[in-house]
This record gives structure tokens, sequence and C-alpha cells, in this order.
């Protein structure tokens, strides 16, 4: 049996031709159709694993080693990819994102959604358009916004991440951002008794503390394993941020304080982080998972940017509009660049250009 590969890319939902991989091109097959298929469907996954892997974010010692295409980091989400196209489904990611303003207002405008958001979920959106020019079904990406799950934690008000979450829905639908859509822990429990959700969900996913500080402490050693590292590292990652956000002007506590503080608080961040992430990988086991912080070759989740330009997520800066580029910077900095402050129609300030 003699095929042209296009037909079989209409066969399985690819509608563009014109910039695919040229491998997959003009080729003339003779393999029987059962072979053919699975190697096709095998090479349109690694397409669409490539547009995503282009953003992803990785560990600077891996970033030295570790090129796309990787087969190592590749493996861990090909199988499920390839479950969709089979089927011809969209290819499905979840990525816990969007928790709610930080506290900080040296950092951001405020406890709602701005252009920094807005730019985002474009963004994310976007990958999901270019996914589609491969791949007809195209892609969707579940944001499951996780503020609600630690809020009691970081020092966010609970009122704050209800209207959060309601602005972040309204941008996806006055944007009509088709491929995007959340889901968060009020979801999940109903009603407004936002302790009782938590414990819950402690309850039923939860792990003690002193695994985790075990596990934090091992992650020193160079020897350690690759979860304790990942442990280690994230408690780092998440002890600088909680200090960032205690950390402006007017707070009683002296660095010191605050640095001890945040050392302790970042246990029970995590520990209720790891908690929503089981039951995201228990309830949506179709999805690639996603990660707004750095992954290891090969791990479980893709590291992704949440910007082109940009390395701080939306929720810890302000959007910097400099000739036409959007950048994130925290809002201090863009007051530094004497950077002009913009309103959006409803009279809230939105973002900066200089």
């Amino acid at each position: 049996m003699l095929v042209n590969s296009q037909y079989f890319y209409v066969l399985f939902g690819i509608v563009n031709t014109q910039n695919q991989n040229p491998y997959m091109l003009n080729k003339k097959i003779t393999h029987n159709t059962c072979s053919i298929n699975k190697k096709l469907v095998r090479d349109i996954a690694y397409d669409i694993l490539a547009n995503v892997m282009q953003f992803r974010i990785t560990k600077e010692d891996e970033s030295i080693y570790c090129n796309i295409p990787c087969n190592s980091c590749y493996e861990p989400h090909i199988s499920k990819i390839i479950n969709s196209i089979e089927k011809s489904e969209p290819i499905l990611f979840v990525l816990p994102a969007f928790p709610g303003k930080s506290p900080n207002p040296q950092k951001v405008l405020g406890p709602l959604p701005d252009m920094a958001e807005r730019y985002s979920l474009q963004f994310l959106n976007d990958l999901c358009k270019s996914i589609q020019k491969i791949y007809s079904p195209g892609a969707r990406i579940l944001i499951c916004s996780d503020g609600r799950v630690f809020s009691n934690v970081i020092g966010m008000k609970d009122s704050d991440i209800t209207s959060y979450q309601k602005e972040l829905d309204s941008i996806i639908r006055k944007l009509e951002l088709t491929y995007i859509s959340t889901f968060h822990l009020d979801q999940l429990y109903g009603g407004d008794d936002f302790e009782s959700m938590r414990h819950d969900l402690m309850k039923s996913f939860g792990k003690p503390i002193s695994l985790l500080k075990e596990k934090v402490s091992r992650g020193i050693n160079e020897y350690g394993s690759r979860e304790d590292k990942e442990a280690n590292r994230m408690y780092r990652s998440i002890t600088k941020f909680l200090f960032e956000d205690s950390l402006y002007p007017g707070q009683p506590k002296s660095r010191t304080e605050i640095q001890k503080d945040a050392k302790k608080r970042a246990y029970s961040v995590i520990q209720l982080s790891n908690a929503w992430s089981d039951f995201i990988a228990q309830n949506f086991p179709e999805h690639v998972r996603l990660s707004i912080h750095p992954q290891t070759c090969g791990d479980v989740k893709i590291g992704i940017k949440l910007s082109n330009e940009s390395s701080i997520t939306p929720w810890h800066g302000v959007a910097l509009n400099i000739k036409g580029k959007i950048m994130f910077v925290k809002r201090f900095e863009a007051e530094k660049l004497k950077a002009q402050l913009v309103y959006n129609e409803n009279a809230q300030p939105d973002y900066y250009i200089l």
C-alpha cells in the first residue's frame, strides 16, 4: 500500500502542512497501515510537545546539557498525547497557577487581575492555537487556581481570592479565550467555609509535614534523590517569595524575624500545595501536567513560562509596556523607572507604560 503522508495528516486531524516538520512531509510510505499510523501519531505527538517545550523552564544547571528534543523530557508525557490523538480529541493540559495577587503592595497594583494576568492568559491561549495549526482538535489548558488552598498561610484574604477568581473567569469570557478554563477549591466543595475546604483537602491528600522536612533536609546532599532535591529547591523558592511578600514599608517585624517566619510558613505552603497537586494527579489523569516552577529533565511535570519575555509570574508583578513590548516587573521597579500608571475602563490601576 503506497500512501502519501499528507493523507494521514488529514486522517488524524492535521490541517496545516506548510510549516510542518520536514521529516513528515512528502514521504512515500510502504509499511502496513497499522505501523504507519503508530509512527505518524507518535511523530505528531512529538511535534505538539515541541510547541510546548519551546517555552519550558528548567533548573539553570540542567539547561546546559538538556536541550529539546530530549527523549527523557518527552517520555513522561508522550503517551497521554498519543492517547488523545488516537481518539481525535484535544490534547489536555493542567496547570496549577493564578492563585491571587501577592499581598505586597510594592510588587503589585492591588488584589485584582490586571494586564499582567490578561497577557499571560492570552499567551497560554495562543499556545493552544499554535497546537491547533498542526493538529486540528487542538489543545485545552485547565488552570487549577490554587490560591484558596494556601491563602491562610501566605497572608492573602479569602475575600480577595474570591474576587480574583471571578475576575479571572471574566477575563477569559471577555477575551474569548476558548482554549482556557479554570478550576478551584470552591468548585470542589461549594459554599464559603474555606477552612473546612482546606481541612478536607488535607485529610484526603495531605501528608505529614515531618516527612516534607526530612525530604528538604536530604535534598541538601548532592547524592540526594531527585524528589528530595526538588523538595529542597521548592522550599528555598517558596521561602524567598514569602520573605519578599512580607517585606514592605510599615510592617513591624525585622528582616530576621520575617526570614524566620517565612521559613516556617514555607513548609505549610508546600504541604498544602502538594496535597492540591496530588488531587490534580488523581482527578485529571489524562492531562499533561504543567508547572510554573522549573522542572528537572524527565520530570512528571513540564515547567512552563507564562510570558515569552518575563521570568516572574503576573501575580508577583505588574505589566510594563515598553514601546509595545510587555514585560512583567515588580511595581517598585516600574515606579523607579518613572513609568506612567494606566487605568482601565473601571478606573482601576492596570499597567505601566514607559
